[in-house]
């Protein structure tokens, strides 16, 4: 049996590298690669390919961030606390513009083979609250070496609203890496030929608009619905907001819609925060993991999305039916006014093999929020129209490795 329950006697999978689907990430938790230390991690906690991380007991005011570099991060974070805050119960309020840095309950034991990256969640990143994960030792966020033992650590900044958190919330995700697992432009360009990623108007794109450069960009829908209303920009000084409730809270409170100017462009006022949606409609296969990086452009105006994994089966349907999803894209322009205009390209999403196809994927099947989306809000604000609807039959279990010597 290998450390991860597999059975032995069942053909080697033909990857050896790529990103943990979900029965690999349950299988590293009963391994103990992920603890919850006095805490069960849930079922729900595990993703198509990645795996939620949750707030921990005390959140821990603190009066700048900071990288640890070779120092443990508890030793490091005593000089820099200005207070700490309780988060069980009724958890705790953060404030706007102020760093907090909260433990996590999952901890990691990864065999050498095996590296993290983390981003946040969805939901988390359309709140502007910024989050990045610190690990001991590291002079990098959101990258666990491999091979790392030791703690987790959230560094939170709500940007544009208060909110309130409370131990066990997850606010960002873990995927889990084995070897080199990326795919590189022409990857892409023989896949898209081959199975569309990438779609507009139902139709896959064109070769001559399937910019690439080290991953696939995307661009801005700024014509926008029958009103012209192209998205949303945050209110300054909105009420309170609970992380903790879902479709709760009155949209009316904290966004006021951002309308197209004449020529299908906008111009950014800068610092504010806006929820735009990209004009093409991405689709990741089953075999497929996605990430959105940030895009700056070298003018350093513009900073778009800060939430950045796409799970295998996002916009996908196995009869065909749904032509991708389109992304929900978080921009804030920096010093001064920025004009945006239609199909502009502002993000870029990485593409990664899958070690096996998940056994199950993104879909409302497993609670996943945003398939098929016309609408960029979050899951916490109430909606004006229903979503469509996502019926993913169930995926059959991929087969489990025999005895694997990365895994044993």
């Amino acid at each position: 049996m290998s450390a991860l329950g597999g059975r032995a006697g069942v053909d080697r999978p033909e990857r050896s590298s790529g990103v943990l689907p979900s029965h690999r990430l349950r299988g590293a938790i009963e391994s103990g690669w992920v603890s919850g230390g006095d805490y069960t991690i849930p079922e729900s906690s595990i993703q198509p390919a990645s795996l939620d991380l949750r707030l921990g007991e005390l959140a821990y005011r603190i009066r700048c961030s900071f990288l640890p570099d070779r120092e443990l991060v508890e030793h490091k974070l005593k000089d820099h606390i200005v207070d700490e805050l309780d988060l069980r119960r009724e958890g705790a309020v953060l404030e706007t513009n102020r760093p907090y840095l909260i433990p996590l309950i999952e901890e990691l034991a990864l065999p050498a083979g095996v590296r993290g990256r983390t981003n946040p969640k969805s939901s988390t990143g359309r709140l502007d609250v910024f989050t990045r994960v610190i690990s001991d030792g590291s002079y990098r966020f959101d990258e666990i070496a491999p091979g790392y033992r030791g703690k987790l650590y959230l560094e939170v900044v709500p940007l544009s609203f208060t909110v309130r958190v409370r131990q066990g919330l997850a606010l960002n995700q873990l995927r889990l890496v084995r070897g080199r697992a990326s795919l590189d432009d022409d990857e892409l360009r023989r896949l898209h030929a081959a199975r569309p990623l990438l779609f507009r108007a139902g139709a896959p794109v064109p070769d001559a608009d399937f910019a690439t450069a080290d991953g696939l960009f995307l661009g801005l829908d700024l014509r926008g619905d029958a009103t012209g209303r192209v998205g949303y920009r945050a209110k300054s000084y909105a009420p309170l907001l609970d992380m903790q409730r879902s479709d709760a809270f009155d949209p009316d409170d904290y966004w006021e819609p951002v309308p197209r100017e004449e020529g299908d462009r906008v111009v950014l006022v800068p610092e504010r925060f806006y929820l735009l949606l990209s004009e093409e409609s991405v689709l990741v296969p089953p075999d497929l993991a996605a990430e959105m990086t940030a895009y700056d452009p070298t003018s350093g105006e513009l900073r778009t999305h800060y939430a950045g994994f796409f799970d295998p089966g996002f916009g996908y349907h196995p009869s065909g039916s749904l032509k991708g999803s389109r992304a929900a894209l978080e921009v804030r322009a920096h010093d001064v006014p920025f004009m945006i205009e239609h199909r502009q390209r502002v993000c870029k999403l990485t593409f990664e093999h899958m070690l096996e196809v998940p056994d199950k994927l993104y879909g409302d099947r497993i609670g996943s929020s945003y398939q098929g989306q016309e609408e960029t809000l979050g899951k916490h604000f109430r909606r004006r129209t229903p979503s469509p609807s996502d019926e993913v039959p169930p995926v059959p279990a991929a087969p489990w490795p025999g005895q694997d010597p990365l895994f044993s």
